[in-house]
């Protein structure tokens, strides 16, 4: 059964790595992800002639995750992931849990209001409908953990355990609809987080680890769901192409495993990341907790040198 609407998919060999990796881009990933490029390039170059730096971790982050959404969506990976369930759950992880934690280390919120000018009093350009934007109460309740946390786990159970997978799947509009769908979960998961642009949701760092933790386990279960059924639960892999030389309760299951080992790597990615955040301001509070105490230090250092000029005046 070929939901996918194109006919070269039931035509696709077994699949390998190499295979797999071939070039095969789909227009609207591939001009989102030169766009995206296009515009991240832009910002880094205003910053650099103005004078100011950019850390290049910040830039190597952003490019990756553009890259990897590339390599998911514009390589031969996207053909077979529409016949096949254990390489569409790869490329639902990556750029669910992958893609999105690289892009928010790349700051491009941060870049943007950088690199983009001030309208000056009284009028509204680019930079500061942005900021609207970000304080607005829309952003506010899309990245509360009453909302993120419920939003991740229904991406995998009222997706993939209702009939709306394989409508999605029936066209190619729906399939790159169900693909950006992922993406902008991830983003409005992590950014409150670990990301290191400013939001309306910032938490302390033990609230972040709890939000974290808080929407895994589900995943984990997903996962364990997919490997333990004894028949195909998604109607779109159910008869893959008899080319592919493959069964469909196996790659199910190994749809599950993926789901399952996922749950897990992008955790310790995260908490790495909010680890180190936390120590680097901590250990910027420490060092204007310093610089405050030198102040102090001086202002009393000043007063008691007067103290002693004074004596002096009234000894002579």
């Amino acid at each position: 059964m070929d939901h996918s609407g194109h006919g070269m998919m039931t035509d696709l060999p077994p699949f390998t790595l190499g295979r797999g990796l071939a070039w095969s881009a789909d227009p609207f990933f591939l001009i989102a992800c030169l766009l995206a490029l296009a515009l991240y390039g832009w910002g880094v170059v205003r910053l650099t002639r103005r004078g100011d730096k950019w850390p290049v971790g910040r830039t190597v982050s952003f490019v990756a995750g553009v890259l990897s959404v590339l390599l998911m969506m514009c390589t031969k990976l996207n053909d077979y992931g529409m016949v096949m369930f254990s390489v569409h759950m790869v490329q639902h992880m990556i750029i669910s849990m992958v893609s999105p934690i690289l892009l928010l280390l790349g700051a491009p919120i941060t870049l943007t209001l950088r690199a983009l000018p001030t309208a000056g009093r009284g009028r509204k350009g680019p930079r500061e409908l942005l900021l609207m934007l970000l304080h607005s109460r829309y952003m506010r309740i899309i990245t509360h953990p009453a909302f993120t946390i419920p939003l991740f786990i229904a991406s995998l159970y009222a997706l993939y355990f209702t009939p709306l997978f394989d409508f999605l799947m029936g066209s190619k509009v729906g399939h790159i609809g169900m693909m950006v769908h992922f993406l902008a979960v991830g983003l409005v998961f992590f950014w409150p987080i670990m990301g290191v642009d400013p939001g309306p949701h910032r938490p302390g760092y033990v609230m972040r680890m709890l939000e974290l933790f808080a929407g895994m386990p589900f995943h984990a279960f997903f996962g364990i769901a997919l490997m333990m059924a004894s028949s195909p639960m998604v109607e779109t892999f159910e008869n893959p192409p008899a080319s592919l030389g493959i069964d469909s309760l196996s790659d199910q299951n190994a749809a599950g495993g993926i789901a399952w080992a996922f749950s897990e790597v992008p955790s310790v990615l995260v908490l790495l990341a909010l680890l180190f955040q936390w120590y680097a301001s901590e250990e910027r509070q420490a060092r204007r907790k310093d610089r405050a105490a030198d102040r102090d230090g001086d202002k009393e250092l000043e007063a008691y040198n007067a103290y002693l000029a004074s004596l002096n005046t009234r000894g002579g």
